[in-house]
């Protein structure tokens, strides 16, 4: 096996993890978009139901200074 062989070898499986890191992003960042138009949506349909679930929970009360 030539040095040249191992050099391409080596670039070729380097360009393959590269595109399979890609590819992995893409279809985390895809389903993360998928998941937050998900919830996005589920909050509107409580809001929209008057759901008290759905809204934000109440600011912290204040604290007494004594």
């Amino acid at each position: 096996m030539n040095v040249d062989d191992v050099v391409t070898a080596r670039i070729e499986a380097a360009r393959v993890r590269i595109q399979a890191a890609k590819r992995r992003r893409e279809e985390l960042s895809a389903a993360r978009r998928r998941g937050l138009a998900a919830r996005h949506a589920a909050k509107l349909r409580h809001l929209a139901a008057g759901d008290p679930a759905g809204s934000p929970a109440p600011p912290n009360p204040e604290k007494e200074t004594s």
